[in-house]
């Protein structure tokens, strides 16, 4: 039995479209407008402690231990909590890259459920975890979360 080559290759053709388009979907990658919502809304919810030296930096309250890896990450350079503290500039691409990637990971987690990934980040960034936060404190803090979320989504984007 001979197989027609043209037509062999164009069902791998078609099967190929189909394949990345797929996978394209799967791997749909959260917007710039996402992204700076979500780094809003993680500032807007921060806890205030009320105290003045409580080891919590910048307006995203950040661990000094965490920030070292994060910077580390993002910049390929380790900051001082001094540094983040006095640069907003270089705090904000940090903040804005982790949440990038977290966001990434909890879309493709979440089968793009855009609030669920929300949710998901809003965990992760109070407790290291995506789940968990479903009483209490951290409850409290994730429903501001995403509140402040979809208060800057519903913002047109030149006001951002």
């Amino acid at each position: 039995m001979r197989r027609n080559p043209i037509a062999l290759l164009l069902s791998g053709v078609i099967v190929s479209f189909g394949l990345s388009s797929l996978l394209a979907q799967a791997q749909q990658q959260v917007s710039n407008a996402q992204v700076a919502a979500m780094v809003e809304a993680l500032r807007l919810a921060a806890p205030q402690t009320g105290t003045a030296n409580d080891g919590l930096y910048n307006e995203w309250q950040v661990k000094p231990e965490t920030l070292k890896g994060w910077s580390k990450y993002c910049l390929k350079q380790e900051l001082t909590p001094t540094q983040f503290e006095n640069s907003p500039a270089k705090a904000r691409q940090v903040v804005s890259c982790i949440t990038r990637r977290e966001f990434n990971k909890q879309f493709l987690a979440t089968n793009n459920n855009e609030i669920a990934a929300v949710r998901g980040v809003g965990c992760w960034w109070m407790t290291g975890s995506y789940t968990g936060c479903n009483s209490g404190f951290t409850a409290t803090y994730l429903q501001k979360v995403v509140g402040f979320y979809q208060q800057q989504r519903s913002k047109p984007a030149t006001t951002r």
